[in-house]
């Protein structure tokens, strides 16, 4: 497996969970606001296989989880032998993904692989590649979502309220998808690097907190279980 990047501690990135966060190349989206868009096309700087195989052996004990995000993990075709050999340390899993592949976390869900799925759901159906790129589709996401939901494992959706979604979006978000056990919104940053094209959608202003804590509760009608970061 090409790992790209290791983050060697994390209080964050896996509920209740001290982990570390592995991160792994190439994406099938082209989200706008991406912070991690070296990674979309190929490699960054890559993690030497015998440097990570020390790192987790060393950290036995010292945290719990293996946050494994991108891009996207699911286009990765070893992914599965990847992630058995990060639980033969003993380790919880937890993967990030944008939920365009359900094919594949169905096959992550027979096999019980993963602890815990975070799964981001983008924008509106009708405005899904506006926000991820051309031939992005909010159905295999929602598909994703129902597998999720049928197999009882542990996940949560995130959304980024990006400036150019706006309340009545995010209601039809909270609409199009199934009640979840937890959703997160989560605060819109400014990436540091993004296309030229991209400038004025990039630096348009953020919500506020107030904002946000308003958005999540018109939401809550549909998703109890929504929390704003």
């Amino acid at each position: 497996m090409t790992v790209v990047g290791l983050v060697k501690n994390s209080f964050v990135d896996y509920p209740e969970t001290i982990a570390c966060v592995i991160f792994l190349p190439y994406c099938n989206y082209n989200c706008y606001y991406c912070h991690n868009r070296s990674l979309i096309d190929g490699m960054d700087d890559m993690i030497d296989e015998e440097e990570l195989d020390k790192f987790l052996e060393k950290r036995r004990g010292d945290i719990e989880g293996v946050v494994i995000t991108g891009g996207e993990p699911t286009l990765q075709p070893d992914l599965i032998e990847f992630i058995e050999y990060i639980r033969s340390f003993g380790y919880k899993v937890k993967l990030d993904t944008n939920g365009s592949n359900p094919d594949v976390i169905e096959q992550l869900l027979k096999l019980k692989l993963c602890d815990f799925y975070a799964v981001d759901y983008k924008a509106p159906k009708a405005q899904y590649s506006e926000i991820c790129g051309d031939g992005a589709t909010a159905d295999d996401v929602i598909e994703t979502i129902w597998l999720l939901i049928n197999s009882g494992v542990e996940f949560e959706v995130r959304t980024t309220v990006a400036p150019e979604l706006d309340e009545s979006d995010l209601i039809t978000m909270s609409k199009e998808l199934p009640v979840v056990p937890r959703y997160s919104l989560n605060k819109y940053r400014k990436p540091e690097y993004y296309l030229d094209e991209d400038e004025d959608r990039v630096n348009k202003t953020p919500y506020t907190q107030l904002q946000m804590k308003a958005f999540a509760e018109k939401m809550k009608l549909c998703q109890p279980n929504i929390k704003f970061e």
